[in-house]
């Protein structure tokens, strides 16, 4: 998006040299110039005022149209650099020594609680290697119901910390007329699709209903990250492989075995593929709906007075500054 971003704002603010180049960039003499027949405007004319009239807050309004789904709205601005009012820097200036060292040595510790938890759970345990994977997904008994529960405590209160004091949840249910239509058993969701706004969703979605997610490759390698994410079962890809399933291939038959077998955590898709400010939603990949398998879509809302806990224009560096130091 940034590429486009920076082509978009280059061809907006550089019409005079873009009008230029053709007399420039012909053929090797003047004999093989191509000849611009367009009028050159006078810099008193209509037209050329009308040329000039778009400023710069005029082409913010054009990119914000084009690119709605990215635009930031809170009081922190376009990529978290907006002008903050004198109350807002007095704010922050407290949470900065009183709320963030909270934030930060309560988080860490829960994070190498659960480590040590899922370290605990899985010794002498083997993970799954089919295909260059390696997860817990077939974890049973104990293991799997020390892992889910306490995962699911741990990162509730991790939100709590975070500010997330309340989540209020809505549940839509259809009504079937006829009882043929009764879904059964078999047909209860395997894979949950929901939009992406915030690597916040990971947690919330643990804490709710602790499902598997999609990773790169190399998040199975980080130190206390990597063994939760296994516990978690998560499915890890690497999209240069040139492995014969591809991606599409790895989620379909992951699906189908949490399908088959109710013991496997259900997936948690964002087909979106990328992190919006909720307000929109982008047109979906089409991996989650292979399978044919059923489907739970879920919508995230994070109302907010001043952050916006989006990840849209913002820096993940600035967004992760934000989180642990803005008060709520």
């Amino acid at each position: 998006m940034s590429s486009e971003l920076k082509d978009l704002v280059g061809s907006n603010g550089s019409l005079d040299s873009q009008e230029e180049s053709p007399h420039v960039g012909g053929g090797g003499g003047s004999s093989g110039k191509a000849k611009d027949e367009r009028p050159l405007l006078k810099p008193g004319s209509a037209a050329s005022e009308a040329a000039n009239a778009a400023t710069p807050s005029e082409r913010l309004e054009e990119l914000e149209k084009k690119y709605a789904p990215y635009v930031r709205k809170d009081a922190y601005g376009t990529m978290g650099r907006g002008e903050l009012p004198p109350a807002e820097w007095v704010l922050l200036g407290i949470a900065l020594v009183t709320l963030v060292p909270i934030r930060l040595v309560v988080g860490i510790f829960l994070v190498v609680l659960y480590y040590l938890i899922c370290r605990l759970c899985t010794l002498f345990y083997a993970p799954n290697r089919e295909d260059g994977k390696e997860d817990y997904a077939h974890m049973v008994g104990w293991r799997r119901v020390v892992v889910v529960r306490t995962g699911r405590f741990l990162s509730r209160i991790m939100l709590f910390v975070l500010g997330f004091y309340w989540i209020r949840e809505s549940h839509r249910s259809f009504s079937f007329e006829d009882e043929h239509e009764q879904p059964d058993e078999s047909e209860r969701p395997e894979v949950i699709v929901s939009n992406h706004i915030s690597y916040v969703d990971i947690l919330y979605q643990m804490s709710s209903c602790f499902p598997s997610f999609v990773a790169k490759r190399s998040v199975a390698r980080l130190p206390l990250i990597g063994i939760i994410s296994k516990c978690l079962g998560c499915v890890y890809v690497q999209r240069e492989s040139k492995s014969s399933k591809g991606v599409s291939g790895i989620l379909t038959e992951r699906i189908k075995e949490a399908h088959q077998n109710k013991l496997y955590p259900m997936m948690m898709l964002f087909p979106e593929g990328t992190t919006t400010n909720g307000n929109y939603l982008l047109p979906f990949k089409t991996g989650a709906f292979l399978a044919k398998a059923p489907v739970l879509p879920v919508i995230l809302k994070y109302p907010y007075n001043r952050f916006s806990p989006a990840w849209d224009t913002i820096s993940g560096k600035s967004s992760s500054c934000d989180y642990i130091t803005v008060p709520c």
